[in-house]
């Protein structure tokens, strides 16, 4: 017995990889070419947000428009939060002509990717003097385009890789998001500086290419049906089919819709059970509450302290979107390292601690280069943990039956709320002043953190519950 002991022991001495062995399996996951690709991809979907965003904020500060007014404007953003309403017919309807030749996700990113472009041209050549209204509708068409983007591109994401693979995928993703972020907020403020800003929104339409050309390069993926979910959806359209009465056209919706929209939704609830899908659901909506809230402030709060176009281009928008994907990648190896839960944790307190520094340097009132790039640090960095540990964790909570669905159901419940928040973040600054906003955005971090120890509490009593189910 003993014998067959140190045998064991032998064994596993032999087996056993060495402590740097992990960090290297989990470096080895970018080398996949559908993980390179999610690089292009994800600079495609982090180029028109910035453009509605933070660099849109900039563009009207700068031509005198009022904060309370920019505040508002910023609630264009909210389309990306109600995606899920046709987040079922991204997922189901094969579009005519395109479907066949590209198939269903490739076809609706070309499609997105053509609206962005021509929103953003038009933009391009509209001021936002005294065209106000047709500017935000211009950014209103990018916004819709682009979160119809963002749909497809989150269920090839899913569907092109295995769940092992989620981790780098989605670190992949973040960083030609943060790319194209530095893109569309450094370079677009950049050539604004010396050009206008027509020469800058025509080259970021121009950049929108990127991603056409990923699209007819990529394959389209095959989808991965969960059979527990094929027989919920079939009893369903089976009691549709029960209805003989109804007109066949009735009956045919009736049985689309229910496949489309009731199931991704009962499939969620059915898995997790309700308490703790509503925890999660919960969780999702509070955890991005303190960056979204505070992202619409920060540029005019550069442009208030005294910063010119090119230092925010270059310290805001370059450097720190150097650290964002720092960040990213630490978060995608922290991820496949330490497991989601601890790297939200690590997020979310890095989000809290970045605002109170933004506090600190506007309490100071000093408009310092190495001041600015020490917050801007520490804020890319945690955004770029958290982003990635995000995206990750939704991506876990998806069936492969509705990944668009589901996915755009998760990433409309953590946009939300902290974007109802921001739009009205100017007039947060008018009435308490900077210090304040950002102490009161640090804030907003806590509740995430809160909800996160009760959903791994409740999962554990649910784990708990089903092995004395089974025992």
């Amino acid at each position: 017995m003993s014998t067959g002991g140190n045998a064991n022991s032998g064994s596993d001495a032999k087996t056993r990889k060495p402590w740097w062995a992990g960090w290297i399996d989990a470096v080895r996951a970018y080398r996949n070419p559908r993980v390179a690709a999610m690089l292009f991809l994800g600079f495609s979907a982090g180029l028109p947000f910035m453009l509605v965003f933070s660099t849109l904020s900039a563009w009207l500060r700068e031509e005198g428009i009022e904060r309370a007014t920019i505040g508002m404007l910023s609630w264009v953003g909210i389309i990306y939060s109600v995606k899920f309403f046709w987040a079922p017919v991204v997922d189901r309807l094969q579009l005519p002509f395109l479907g066949k030749l590209l198939g269903r996700r490739r076809s609706w990113m070309l499609v997105a990717q053509v609206g962005i472009a021509v929103g953003l041209a038009n933009m391009a050549h509209m001021s936002p003097v005294g065209h106000l209204g047709t500017v935000a509708a211009l950014a209103l068409l990018v916004a819709f385009s682009s979160a119809t983007q963002d749909i497809s591109v989150d269920a090839w994401r899913i569907e092109a890789a295995p769940p092992l693979m989620q981790g780098a995928m989605a670190a992949a993703y973040q960083l030609g998001y943060r790319i194209a972020i530095m893109v569309a907020s450094a370079g677009a403020l950049w050539i604004a500086a010396d050009h206008g800003w027509t020469v800058a929104y025509t080259t970021m339409a121009m950049l929108v290419g990127v991603g056409i050309v990923t699209t007819l390069v990529i394959p389209e993926p095959e989808p991965r049906v969960a059979r527990e979910s094929l027989a919920q959806e079939e009893r369903v359209v089976a009691w549709l089919e029960r209805k003989a009465h109804w007109p066949e056209s009735l009956r045919q919706l009736g049985a689309w819709f229910v496949g489309a929209v009731v199931c991704p939704f009962l499939d969620f609830f059915s898995r997790y059970g309700t308490r703790l899908a509503i925890l999660m659901l919960a969780f999702i909506a509070s955890y991005r509450l303190a960056d979204f809230t505070m992202g619409v402030m920060t540029n005019p709060f550069y442009l208030d302290l005294g910063f010119s176009l090119k230092q925010i281009a270059a310290i805001a928008k370059g450097f720190g979107v150097f650290m964002s994907i720092l960040g990213t990648l630490i978060g995608g190896v922290a991820v496949a390292r330490f497991g989601l839960v601890r790297t939200l944790v690590l997020g979310s307190v890095g989000i809290i601690v970045a605002n109170v520094m933004f506090a600190v340097f506007a309490w100071l009132n000093e408009p310092s280069i190495t001041g600015l790039a020490i917050v801007i640090s520490a804020d890319n960095v945690a955004m770029g943990i958290a982003g990635t540990a995000l995206i990750a964790y939704l991506s876990s909570l998806t069936s492969a039956s509705y990944t668009a669905t589901q996915y755009a159901l998760f990433s409309s419940m953590y946009a939300l709320p902290g974007k109802l928040l921001m739009g009205a973040s100017g007039f947060v600054v008018d009435a308490i002043g900077y210090p304040a906003f950002f102490v009161y955005t640090a804030t907003l971090g806590l509740p995430a953190l809160v909800m996160l120890f009760l959903v791994q509490r409740a999962s554990r009593a649910d784990g708990d519950q089903r092995v004395a189910d089974r025992g």
